[in-house]
């Protein structure tokens, strides 16, 4: 349990960390972009090798496929609704709701996969919620009634609630089966995905401009490297 509690810590504090950074100052719109393009290509690495990847060898095509779409879908359709609600202003609320519907699948896969070694996975997502964090916690912070207090408050809560998921799926694993493990994954890369899509590479692609394709594929290589 304290390996699980630990894992749980090393993807909580970079959200943590990140939002506490976006929030406390004022980073320039291309810096901004910048961490957020190179937070999408970790994820992109993550979605693939981490997260689907291993899940299609696992499962039935058709299964993970479906929970794959799943996923997508959830995000997809909850972020519209958030759109058409906030508007402009939703795209804090839309990152944070991406590292809610993408972190708990991942870090319960995390959990449960630990005694067959999770180093790269960890590495990944913890590598990846930095950059969401900030991107996230710079949008809140400028939303009427969001103090700095009241989002830290929202991110400290979005950690603690993975830190639970990953000790939780750590004291279950031993009865939960491969494919529920790789269903699990399967939804969380779908997430990861509509994520990237609709919301972190655009808002990346607006604020930067063309050369945050660059950040992207250094973000991509570094998940490689300390995968």
């Amino acid at each position: 349990m304290v390996k699980a509690l630990l894992y749980g810590l090393g993807t909580a504090a970079p959200l943590v960390i990140g939002a506490a950074i976006g929030l406390r100052w004022h980073i320039p719109k291309k810096v901004l972009a910048a961490l957020m393009a190179f937070g999408a290509g970790t994820m992109i690495a993550a979605s693939a090798e981490e997260l689907f990847g291993p899940a299609f060898e696992v499962g039935p095509a058709a299964l993970m496929g479906g929970a794959l779409m799943l996923g997508a879908g959830v995000y997809v359709v909850a972020n519209h609704l958030i759109e058409t609600r906030l508007g402009a202003a939703s795209v804090g609320w839309a990152l944070m709701l991406g590292a809610i519907l993408d972190g708990v699948p991942e870090n319960a896969a995390l959990g449960v996969s630990m005694s067959e070694g999770s180093v790269a996975l960890l590495v990944a997502i913890a590598v990846g919620n930095t950059p969401e964090a900030i991107g996230s916690a710079a949008s809140l912070r400028s939303m009427p009634g969001m103090g700095a207090r009241r989002g830290m408050l929202m991110w400290a809560a979005t950690g603690v609630i993975l830190i639970v998921v990953t000790v939780a799926a750590h004291g279950v694993a031993d009865s939960v089966g491969t494919t529920t493990i790789a269903t699990s994954q399967a939804f969380a890369g779908g997430a990861t995905i509509a994520v990237l899509a609709d919301t972190l590479m655009p808002e990346a692609y607006e604020d930067g401009g063309w050369w945050v394709g660059l950040a992207t594929a250094l973000g991509f290589f570094t998940a490689y490297l300390l995968g």
